[in-house]
């Protein structure tokens, strides 16, 4: 099979949907693999590097012409006239996108979502190392938008002896939120993560990590803790669907100045009432006297290693849909969890519930 490669052009997007091993493993395997010129160059992966891999250098065209298309974000508006009858494996997340479901649609896609693709136990193991990247980049971004200098109060996160630390709170403790609350304590906050899951909980309180407050999650919980908090990281996934919104605009509005917010969810709707999708370029934005960070593809500011994790799990998956798409969804319910849209109409069950008219 054909498989492209092409650039991603979301803004400040340096990942790329497969690294140089990466091409090579599929070439091995009898396949050919185009990567768009310059496809790897913010992942620090130069055109070199996957034509020494046996993979060629093509255009645009040539990448989003082949049957199988790799990418990492979903196709933005300049993409959807590149959308024909090709099987797409990216990042979608559809439910919270209707004129790409649309065009997937009228383009009659294979659209297969990383985000979607889910073993038995529930988990998503595509989503899961950028979910790790992204709570991370939540605790550094939330500490350096409390620097004064950035609009912030001026607050340390590890605070000072005599001083206090910075007041954080994560809401969710999946995947996302537990690496913000391990990235949180080591730089010396006071971290309290709220989930409604108590074995969730639980795990959290087993590894004895300094500093951190689990609480199950009630309306009164929640309230009491966010408007005192120096920064909120917003860590609720519901898989597939638009997240719920769990900070209203009156909790906002009674937090302290220059308090920070970090929305970890947005690229499925946000879990702030008061979230908008922002990009690296123009990452925050104020709403009463908060800073909202919501940048939909805060990976993207660490390519070299987002994209070889990102690699690392998805390929098993590529080179499956790549030896014929319908035996591998036939083969294995976990990437047939994945597809999201086939002939001309949405098939995933979450999709189909978001956009009835389209099923």
């Amino acid at each position: 099979m054909l498989v492209g490669v092409p650039t991603e052009i979301k803004n400040r997007e340096t990942r790329v949907a497969l690294t140089a091993q990466g091409a090579r493993e599929l070439v091995d395997a009898g396949h050919d693999v185009v990567v768009q010129a310059g496809a790897g160059a913010g992942s620090m992966i130069p055109d070199d590097d996957y034509l020494a891999a046996g993979a060629r250098i093509g255009t645009v065209d040539e990448a989003w012409g082949a049957e199988l298309v790799l990418k990492v974000k979903e196709p933005v508006p300049e993409e959807y006239g590149r959308l024909g009858n090709q099987t797409l494996f990216t990042f979608l997340h559809l439910a919270a996108n209707r004129p790409l479901a649309d065009a997937l649609v009228a383009a009659g896609t294979t659209a297969l979502s990383y985000d979607t693709v889910q073993l038995e136990n529930g988990s998503l193991p595509l989503l899961a190392p950028m979910s790790a990247v992204a709570g991370r980049l939540a605790a550094l971004a939330g500490g350096y938008h409390l620097l004064s200098s950035h609009g912030g109060p001026g607050i340390l996160m590890g605070g000072i002896a005599g001083v206090p630390r910075a007041a954080t709170v994560v809401i969710g403790a999946g995947v996302a939120g537990t690496n913000a609350v391990e990235l949180l304590s080591a730089m010396g906050a006071e971290v309290t993560v709220l989930d409604l899951s108590e074995p969730r909980l639980r795990q959290i309180e087993a590894r004895g990590l300094p500093g951190v407050t689990t609480v199950l999650s009630t309306p009164e919980a929640l309230d009491r803790v966010v408007v005192e908090a120096d920064l909120v990281v917003g860590a609720v996934l519901v898989p597939g669907h638009q997240a719920p919104k769990v900070v209203s605009h009156s909790q906002v509005a009674r937090m302290r100045a220059g308090s920070v917010l970090v929305d970890i969810a947005i690229d499925q709707g946000g879990c702030f009432e008061d979230s908008h999708a922002t990009t690296h370029d123009d990452p925050v934005y104020i709403v009463e006297r908060s800073v909202f960070y919501c940048v939909a593809n805060m990976p993207g500011a660490v390519g070299a290693t987002a994209t070889a994790a990102l690699t690392h799990v998805t390929l098993p998956y590529v080179l499956a849909l790549a030896g014929g798409v319908d035996a591998a969804l036939a083969a294995d319910a976990a990437l047939a969890a994945g597809l999201n849209v086939t002939g001309g109409r949405v098939v995933h069950p979450v999709m189909i519930e978001a956009f009835p008219d389209l099923a």
